[in-house]
C-alpha cells in the first residue's frame, strides 16, 4: 500500500513539474512573439520606413478615354497632392474618389487612395485596394503593402503569404527577408523565421533589433550554440545590456 502510495504520489508531482514547465515555455513565446508585435510598433512610431513607397502605374492609353477626362483625371491628382502636403486626408480622399467616378480604372489614383489609407491606418480599406490593385498589376510593392495592412489587423498568417509573394519577386533585398521572418514570428512559424532573419542579417549585421530576434529565434527551434553564437556578437556592441548578459550565463549552464 505504501509503495502504491508513493509511486501515485511520485507520477502526480511529475505531472505537475512538466504542466507548469509547459506553461512556463507557452507563457515565454506569447511573451515572445508580442514583444516581436511591439517592436514592428515602435518602428513604425519613430517614422521608420516600413513599406515603400507604391509604385504609380500610369493609366494605360484607351482610345474610349476622352482627353478633356484625362486632363480631369491629372488636374484631380495634383489637388490631391497639394491637400496630402497639408495633411488633410479627407480631402484627399474625396479628391481621389471624385477622379475615380471620372476614370474607374486609373491605377494611378487606386494606388494613392490605397496608400492614403495604409497610412492613415485604415487598413480593412487598403487591404480592400491592394488586392484589386494586384488583380490588375503584379508590383512587388503592393504586395508588401498589403502584407503589412494584414500585419496591422493581425492578420499574420496571411501577412505571411502576401510578404513571401514580395519576397520572392524581390530576394535580393534584405529588407524583405527580414519583414517577412518578423511577419513568420508574429505567426508563430520560427523554423521559417530563422532562415529568413539569417538572410538579413547577413547584411544588416549592424542591427542589433534583427540580432535579438534571431537570436531569440535560435532559442525558440532549440539552436543554442547558435542563439549563444549571436548573443556574443550583440555583446560586443551593447556590453551594459543586462539581458544578453543573463541570455549568455544561462546558455553557459545549460
Amino acid at each position: 500500500m505504501i509503495y502504491v502510495l508513493v509511486f501515485l504520489g511520485s507520477f502526480i508531482g511529475i505531472c505537475a513539474i512538466l504542466s507548469v514547465r509547459l506553461l512556463l515555455r507557452q507563457r515565454f513565446v506569447r511573451r515572445f512573439v508580442r514583444s516581436v508585435r511591439q517592436r514592428f510598433q515602435s518602428l513604425e512610431e519613430r517614422g521608420a520606413k516600413v513599406f515603400e513607397e507604391t509604385k504609380i502605374q500610369k493609366p494605360p492609353k484607351n482610345p474610349r478615354v476622352s482627353a478633356v477626362e484625362l486632363q480631369q483625371v491629372r488636374l484631380l491628382l495634383r489637388q490631391a497632392e497639394r491637400a496630402e502636403a497639408q495633411g488633410k486626408h479627407e480631402e484627399v480622399e474625396r479628391i481621389l474618389i471624385q477622379a475615380l467616378t471620372i476614370q474607374p480604372g486609373a491605377s494611378e489614383v487606386k494606388a494613392q487612395l490605397a496608400r492614403l489609407y495604409l497610412t492613415s491606418s485604415r487598413e480593412s480599406k487598403a487591404e480592400a485596394m491592394y488586392k484589386e490593385l494586384l488583380q490588375e498589376h503584379d508590383d512587388v510593392s503592393f504586395h508588401a503593402n498589403l502584407g503589412l495592412a494584414y500585419y496591422r489587423q493581425e492578420k499574420f498568417v496571411e501577412a505571411c503569404y502576401a510578404y513571401q509573394e514580395a519576397y520572392k519577386r524581390d530576394s535580393k533585398n534584405p529588407e524583405r527577408a527580414s519583414v517577412l521572418g518578423r511577419a513568420c514570428i508574429a505567426a508563430g512559424h520560427f523554423s521559417e523565421a530563422v532562415p529568413l532573419l539569417e538572410k538579413a542579417a547577413m547584411t544588416l549585421s549592424r542591427d542589433m533589433e534583427l540580432l535579438h530576434l534571431l537570436a531569440e529565434c535560435y532559442l525558440q527551434v532549440g539552436e543554442n550554440e547558435k542563439a549563444e553564437v549571436t548573443y556574443r556578437k550583440i555583446n560586443k556592441v551593447e556590453p551594459y545590456n543586462e539581458e544578453v548578459k543573463e541570455k549568455l550565463l544561462s546558455l553557459a549552464r545549460a
